[in-house]
This record gives structure tokens, sequence and C-alpha cells, in this order.
């Protein structure tokens, strides 16, 4: 399981376009070959580095988990090169939950079902009782799918997301274009409205809740999957990464200690005592790295942002052969 779990951590019940494709390579170049992120495990298949080589120590080290539970998961996918830390292991998504959603309209788009033109309701929370089920919603102004793709991923507004949410059908929607593009390791049981209204009720830090959860590993193979055009158009998927490039939140995650020349789209999560920022990474190099970084803990939302920043720096760093990054691993697995 990577490292070990941190002392004490128990698991919770499950509770009740082509002129566009090539403005997006421009920006993050072209994905050659589908990359699949494996686990730093133990008995892991070969490929994977084991801790205590350089680079898997550096990034175990700084994402110890004594102050909370971290996970990390990393490929570079020029090569396939991967690497994680406590990677197997569920996270609450918080709002990186965000990037399945809008995948899913966007293949809703693809399928005809839908237009980016088309104009919803933004989705309003009404008041209602922590842990007693859905969260009663009332139907607001109306918005075009893209402004609320834009709303969702840029700005992280709540309600735009469960516009779309409501449109596609819900959490259970999103379940089934996760399945149907074969990403295991991520679920979806709330939509945002009752996330935030139930957030605090159980610790991240200490306890495993696997409602509206995922595994850093699951989501850098996502992350992966819609990078390379496996399960959108080209014109959806560069709807996608073009709101995450322009993301606004969270400039002291994985943006915070990258050098200037490095290019990033990303997609912020933050609940009680639980942050988490995942993405792509353009490395001055030309290389894409797909970045997943879930945090609880360290005592404060700072404190979680300064260790996503770090963790994130040491993976850019850890990809650099002239940095001692990861020159004589074996490519892993690809599907």
């Amino acid at each position: 399981m990577g490292l070990a779990l941190v002392a004490g951590a128990i698991i919770a019940p499950p509770a009740m376009a082509d002129d566009l494709q090539q403005a997006f390579d421009k920006v993050f170049g072209t994905g050659k070959t589908p990359v699949a992120v494996p686990g730093a495990i133990p008995n892991a298949p070969s490929g994977v580095v084991p801790y205590g080589s350089g680079f898997e120590a550096r990034l175990a080290a700084v994402a110890n988990a004594s102050h909370g539970r971290i996970g990390v998961a990393a490929v570079d996918l020029s090569n396939g090169k991967g690497i994680s830390v406590m990677g197997d292991q569920p996270f609450p998504m918080a709002s990186t939950v965000k990037i399945a959603i809008v995948a899913t309209f966007l293949d809703g788009v693809d399928q005809g079902k839908f237009r980016l033109t088309d104009r919803l309701p933004i989705m309003m929370p009404r008041a209602s009782r922590p842990g007693s089920g859905p969260a009663p919603q009332r139907p607001g102004a109306l918005y075009s799918a893209t402004t609320l793709i834009d709303m969702a991923i840029i700005h992280s507004n709540n309600h735009a997301t469960d516009a779309l949410l409501a449109a596609i059908g819900g959490p259970q929607a999103v379940d089934r274009w996760l399945r149907k593009a074969g990403v295991g390791g991520i679920r979806i049981d709330r939509d945002i409205a009752t996330l935030v209204r139930d957030d605090g009720m159980i610790n991240p830090a200490t306890t495993i809740d696997l409602r509206d959860s995922a595994t850093p590993q699951a989501m850098a193979t996502l992350l992966a999957g819609l990078y390379q055009g496996q399960w959108l158009s080209p014109g959806s998927r560069e709807v996608l990464m073009s709101a995450m490039r322009r993301c606004a939140t969270g400039s002291h995650r994985i943006r915070g200690l990258l050098p200037n020349d490095a290019i990033v789209g990303h997609k912020t999560g933050t609940l009680n005592n639980t942050s988490s920022d995942v993405g792509i990474i353009r490395t001055a190099d030309g290389r894409n790295i797909a970045i997943a970084i879930y945090v609880t803990g360290q005592g404060s939302k700072p404190g979680r942002d300064s260790r996503i920043a770090t963790i994130a720096r040491t993976v850019y760093e850890g990809y650099q052969p002239e940095l001692g990054g990861m020159r004589s691993v074996v490519p892993i697995a690809t599907r």
C-alpha cells in the first residue's frame, strides 16, 4: 500500500475540434501512448521504483504522513514512468471531482445529448440537516453549458457544478461514465451541495470515508486518459483542458514552487482538514506529467498548501534527469 497507513486510521462505512486541438497542443503538446499509473507498493510490477531509491525516497520524505494522511501519484506521459506514495488509498476528492463531472457532461455533448450552447439552471441549495440525505436544491438563473463548465473548473463554483450534474443524471451517471472508461478507484455518491453540507462529520486525517473518494493513482490515470484524448473528442478535450489551464484557485499549491516556465492545468479541492490539487504539469523540456496530490491534516490550510507545493516541486525535479531523476527506470506497462 505504498507507505504504511497512518496509525489509528479507520475506514468509515459508505453510509447514509481540430482548431481547438491545435491550440491545446501548442501549450501542452500531443500525448502518444495511453498510460496506466502503477502503485509503488511491495512486489509491484517492474518499472516501479522501490522505496529507498533516490527519487522515490525524496518523495516519500516530503509526503510524510506523520501529521495526517498524504497520497501522491504521478506519471510522465512521455515515457510512462510512474511514482506513487500511498497512491492506492482513498482520499476525499472534494472539488477535484469536478473534473470527472465535467468530463461526463462533455461525453454527453460528444454523443449529441447536450450542446455547449444549452442554457441550464444553476442549482441553489436549500437549508437542511447534515446527514439527512441529499440536500434539497432549487433551480436558479440560466447559464450556457460553456459558462457553467468555466465556473466549475476555473472558479470551483459548486452551484454551477451541480447544474451540470443534474443535467447528466446525478452522481450515478458519473460513476457509469468512469466504469465505461475503465477507471476504477473513484466513486461519487453525493452532489456538491450535499457534500459541502455534510463536511466536517468525519476527520479525513484519521478516517477513510469511501464516499466521494479517489485514490491518487486512479485520479492520475483519469487525468492521463483525458489529456491523451482517450474518452473525449478533440473539441471536448480542449474545453476541459483549457478551463484547467485557467484555474484561478490554489495558486500556492501545485503552482506554488514550480519554475516560471512550467505550465500547469489543474483543479483544486478543499474540505474540512483536507486539501488537494490534481492536473497536468508541462515541463520546460516539453514533457507532461499527470499528478494527483491529496493532503490531510498538517495543522492548517496553509500547512496543507505548503505540503502540496513541496510535493509538486519534488515530483517536477525528480523527473528531470539532470537533477537525479528517474533516468534508469524501465517504462511501466501501458494499456
